[in-house]
């Protein structure tokens, strides 16, 4: 089969489409021939070397498809259902071998371009809004990149439960985007600090909670706008790595909160990965949650894909279709 492979840490142009053995299911595994396969942030941290994994190494860790083989003690899905996983790697590919306990069924309605654009970025704004902060109406968040994938699902279910949404974006265009999808202030960082503007909109009362996907160009100043006791969820670092600080500044801050969430972590069980799942697909077919999806490239051109969204040039979510 095709698939996308690296041999050496680099740039997008360490990417190469080649030719490597299909694989096969094991015990409790399946097969599925991919629609499509979400690119995410964490894919350019394993590419550039940011993340550790053994070379050559198949890029990628979320997709949709059909399943076209079983292993052997699988019993709750079979040959030509839909599924969609996510935190399986080597993706990138037109087929790709997946626990049988992590896959997610597809409702219809729901198709591959969709699935893989929500399977990672849409549970993790789920786990955001409802686990690591639950939103309530009363609470005021910020949302950095608010114009993209994560960024755009996130405001949309942050509305859905009653907070006031703040977003931050580079230009107009994105900010246009950002209100669209329910935010009630937008903050065009390029031209305003993000700080004075959000004391101003808050009447310097500060945030309940920051959701923070950028890392080291903003997490100093997002903590800055935190009310006491707030919460600072860095649940990305596109921008780089936030370097060590003193938890004494915690304190100084107004003893606010910090945590570094994963989705993994937030999809431990059965249950919790089937709730946020059904929750994501459920307002998708009900038309409460729009997705958007900025661009699809063949899964030979992964590498345009990386120079998109490692620029930070896409808006939604970036797909690869094998």
């Amino acid at each position: 089969m095709k698939a996308v492979r690296f041999h050496e840490f680099g740039g997008p142009e360490v990417l190469r489409y080649e030719e490597i053995p299909e694989p096969e299911p094991g015990p409790g595994e399946v097969v599925l021939r991919l629609g499509a396969c979400g690119v995410n942030f964490i894919d350019t941290y394993e590419r550039s070397g940011a993340y550790n994994v053994p070379l050559p190494w198949v890029a990628g860790q979320e997709g949709a498809g059909e399943i076209v083989a079983v292993g052997a003690g699988v019993t709750d899905v079979a040959v030509g259902q839909r599924g969609s996983y996510s935190q399986i790697r080597s993706s990138y590919a037109e087929f790709v071998r997946v626990p049988a306990h992590r896959l997610v069924k597809l409702p219809d309605g729901v198709d591959y371009l969709t699935a893989a654009a929500v399977t990672v970025q849409g549970m993790t704004a789920h786990y955001l809004v409802t686990s690591l902060f639950p939103l309530e109406p009363g609470h005021t968040c910020l949302v950095h990149a608010a114009a993209g994938g994560v960024g755009l699902l996130l405001t949309q279910m942050a509305k859905m439960r009653g907070a006031r949404v703040i977003g931050t974006v580079s230009t107009e265009e994105k900010a246009r985007l950002a209100r669209e999808a329910g935010a009630d202030e937008v903050i065009i960082y390029t031209e305003q600090n993000f700080v004075e503007e959000v004391r101003r909109i808050t009447g310097g009362e500060g945030l309940h909670v920051v959701y923070d996907s950028v890392g080291k160009d903003t997490f100093d100043s997002s903590l800055d706008c935190l009310a006491p006791r707030g919460y600072m969820a860095l649940y990305g670092q596109s921008s780089g790595r936030v370097p060590p600080m003193d938890p004494q500044t915690l304190n100084a801050k107004g003893s606010v909160f910090l945590t570094r969430p994963s989705l993994e972590r937030y999809t431990r069980t059965r249950e919790e990965l089937d709730w946020r799942a059904n929750d994501v697909f459920g307002w998708i077919a009900e038309g409460a949650l729009q997705v958007r999806i900025s661009g699809t490239f063949p899964l030979s051109e992964a590498a345009e894909a990386h120079r998109l969204i490692g620029g930070r040039l896409s808006t939604g979510k970036l797909l690869l279709v094998p």
